[in-house]
């Protein structure tokens, strides 16, 4: 693949966890990578050497999507470093639990911020940004489908982040665009694990009829199959990669 045919992915909250594996997996098959990170510079250049050190381009660029200044500047940075964006991954996302009637005002807005708004934020500069016959794919969640107790407002988030994928996908018409989200299961991340005691993390290990977690490489294996020209007549839908847990 040369420079001149390279296509270029961008992935928020791209420093640890899913969108750190992601951005390593869209790497190995050929894409430059833009290493999206809101705060910790120093994880997200890490991802980068990695991804050099086994051959890949990418760069790393700092914006908070949750501001729609910030997520113009990350759309005008990648055009700058690689000409444009082919693929899109919405992966940036924070989880605060709470039953709905304990939730504050704190842990409602915060999560709107991030996974709703920044979401959004990004899918309105793609509408127009992204390049012809390229990929947006979203990052949903199982818990749409399980309606776990304390999960109300981040499944409640995620389920609108599902319409946006199927509206979207329609807006795209003419195009050769496709949108989708992922819905991963429970996955070993600093994300999930926090804060959980053993015996619930055990539990829900044993949930799937595969009786594990998943990994933040079984997600990117999912994004890159949607990603990649296999993935081309998928539109509009999500994936539940979970293990089969719902």
């Amino acid at each position: 693949m040369t420079d001149s045919t390279r296509k270029t992915a961008l992935v928020t909250g791209a420093s640890r966890g899913i969108g750190a594996a992601i951005a390593s997996r869209l790497a190995r098959d050929g894409f430059n990578v833009i290493v999206n990170y809101s705060g910790d510079e120093k994880a997200a250049a890490a991802v980068v050497s990695r991804i050099e050190a086994e051959g890949g381009r990418a760069i790393a660029a700092k914006a908070d999507v949750s501001h729609g200044a910030d997520v113009r500047r990350l759309f005008d940075h990648a055009h700058t470093a690689f000409g444009g964006i082919d693929v899109l991954v919405n992966n940036a996302g924070v989880m605060r639990l709470a039953r709905i009637g304990d939730s504050d005002d704190a842990l409602f807005d915060t999560q709107v911020a991030v996974n709703l708004k920044g979401t959004f934020n990004t899918l309105r500069e793609a509408s127009a940004r992204v390049r012809d016959g390229g990929r947006i794919i979203n990052l949903s969640s199982s818990v749409v489908g399980l309606a776990l107790e304390t999960y109300g407002v981040y499944a409640g988030l995620k389920a609108a982040i599902e319409t946006m994928t199927v509206i979207m996908a329609k807006e795209m018409r003419g195009r050769r665009i496709t949108v989708n989200a992922i819905a991963p299961g429970p996955t070993a991340t600093a994300l999930f694990l926090d804060g959980k005691p053993d015996e619930v993390v055990q539990k829900l290990s044993r949930m799937p009829p595969l009786e594990r977690l998943g990994t933040p490489e079984d997600i990117a294996n999912a994004v890159a199959f949607l990603a990649g020209p296999d993935g081309a007549w998928v539109n509009g839908q999500t994936l539940r990669a979970n293990g089969g847990i719902v």
